[in-house]
């Protein structure tokens, strides 16, 4: 890693913190606070902390909100590099010159960023589309100084030891990974793709596709679309139609699809001449499995119908509630949230800032919260402050209360019962493949020891212990039985002869019966003895 760097990083980091010590023994003034302060410095030093301190603004569970105010305005706008830079970085991505890509392609760029600047181009089918590309060397830069941040992390550990309750090399390392994930033109544009095919029928919805075969890693081209910024002050006769339209997308896309654009600023959405919200910048990307949908769609509907020992169970299940856990305290703590809320017009509630409340409840158990959820909490923010840009009187509590019966709904599907069985056949099927393998390195085993096969224990207590091993073994016995069964009657669904309700065959269901006969004994055993 480049010594120079280093220093370079170790000489701001110090600075800030030397004066934010002289200004807490006020031999400094006050202002600016030390949160501007803290921006500033990482501005200075360049992209790729720019993109950190944004990357880090998500982490509201643990940085105070002046913190994350003063990150959420790192300014992404740099100076754009030379249009002859970026015809040679679109030949090196696309692999073809650029006359062979565009009939025109505009020298002075619409906009530049710290990732990457956009041109506009004519195809030579005459369609017009935006061609994004990345900033040279910029993959290389960042490894570089992440690096040097992890190895700066670290010795922070070492130096003061009570960093490591933050998990600070997680974070770092998180924060890594996802930048690298967010200069990756290729999964941008997968991302595109989903999100046009999912949204395909709908009409107050457009997503500009990208061109087929004109995306790699540093270059992506996707169709062009134009129209107001959603803060126009022309819209705001029709913002309430367009503020109900944004909140049912996003519902959508967080408890049916379970993806979600994790980046709704004013600046990536604007209105088309059709009356059409469009999204742009799929860089950042949110996704929740089924699971998880069904525990926020759960955390949801007992915000909504202020449920605390409900809520209680949901964030426990989410994860945002960890450690070791004094239900009657945080179910005080939920409960002072829900009347604060109680006590508010309907139209100043607000989910993500409920969402944020409840983390905090638990930081000091729970300091790392699942990833997915910051990349939530932080898409959250920002939607509900692009629905008051819309309609200030937007009734966010009153639209939930009527769809939260169809988003639990939607949230709780499950996987219907043919793919099961099939999957389980599947399952089954492998393996009865494998077992006569199985089988016989067992019997090669015996042959070769003779005395039979040999277990390593470690033993804790000797104290009945033959005792303890007899019922071990049998325990261990009925449950191979069971596990037997299962896998016969799995494949006896296949069998020919009498059928029981004309669907299951007589020998499956007599398999699946004993199979679980011996299962209920086991657990009955296990029960009894408090210990798996």
């Amino acid at each position: 890693m480049p010594i120079f760097r280093i220093f370079h990083i170790v000489y701001v980091a110090t600075a800030f913190a030397l004066g934010s010590a002289l200004r807490r023994l006020h031999f400094l003034p006050s202002k600016p606070p030390s949160s501007e302060r803290f921006r500033v410095s990482l501005e200075s030093l360049g992209t790729t902390f720019i993109k950190f301190g944004q990357a880090l603004s998500i982490r509201r569970d643990i940085l105070p909100d002046d913190y994350v105010v003063a990150l959420q305005k790192l300014q992404d706008h740099v100076s754009p590099f030379p249009t002859s830079v970026a015809i040679e970085e679109i030949e090196r991505g696309l692999g073809r010159p650029v006359p062979e890509l565009f009939v025109d392609l505009e020298k002075t760029p619409l906009a530049a960023a710290s990732v990457a600047q956009v041109h506009g181009a004519r195809l030579r089918d005459g369609r017009s589309v935006i061609v994004k590309v990345r900033r040279p060397g910029l993959k290389r830069q960042i490894n570089q100084d992440m690096r040097s941040l992890f190895w700066l992390a670290r010795v922070a550990t070492v130096i003061m030891p009570r960093l490591r309750h933050y998990q600070p090399l997680r974070i770092v390392s998180e924060i890594w990974t996802n930048l690298l994930k967010e200069i990756d033109f290729c999964r941008e544009a997968r991302s595109i793709r989903s999100f046009v095919t999912a949204f395909a029928d709908w009409p107050t919805l457009k997503i500009p596709d990208v061109v087929d075969d004109l995306v790699s890693e540093t270059v992506i081209v996707q169709e062009r679309s134009s129209g107001l910024r959603i803060d126009d002050a022309s819209l705001r006769s029709d913002g309430p139609r367009l503020a109900g339209n944004f909140v049912d997308a996003y519902l959508h896309q967080i408890f049916v699809l379970g993806v979600f654009h994790a980046d709704p600023h004013p600046g990536n959405l604007f209105v088309t001449k059709d009356g059409r919200l469009c999204l742009h910048d799929f860089g950042i990307v949110g996704f929740l499995d089924r699971g998880m949908r069904h525990k926020l769609a759960a955390f949801a509907t007992a915000f909504v119908r202020q449920d605390a020992d409900w809520l209680l169970q949901a964030a426990i299940d989410l994860g945002i509630l960890g450690g070791e856990l004094d239900r009657s305290e945080f179910r005080r703590g939920l409960v002072e949230i829900i009347g604060d809320y109680a006590a508010l017009p309907l139209k100043d509630w607000s989910l993500a800032e409920a969402f944020l409340r409840v983390t905090r409840l638990g930081q000091a158990q729970n300091v790392f919260v699942p990833l997915d959820l910051l990349v939530l909490m932080r898409a959250m923010f920002l939607a509900e402050h692009t629905v008051r840009i819309l309609d200030p009187d937007f009734q966010l509590l009153e639209t939930l209360q009527s769809k939260a019966p169809g988003i639990l709904e939607a949230a709780m599907k499950r996987t219907d019962w043919a793919t099961t069985i099939s999957r389980t056949r599947l399952d089954a099927a492998d393996t009865a493949h494998d077992l006569p393998s199985l089988l016989s390195t067992w019997v090669q085993q015996l042959a070769r020891e003779g005395s039979g096969l040999v277990l390593s224990l470690h033993v804790r207590e000797l104290k009945g212990l033959h005792e303890h091993l007899d019922k071990s073994s049998n325990r261990l016995v009925l449950a191979l039985m069971a596990a037997g069964l299962f896998v016969s009657g799995a494949l006896l669904m296949e069998a020919a002869g009498p059928r029981i309700f004309g669907e299951v065959p007589v020998f499956a269901a007599f398999a699946f019966a004993l199979a679980l006969w011996f299962t209920l004994r086991l657990l009955r055993a296990i029960s009894r003895s408090g210990r798996l």
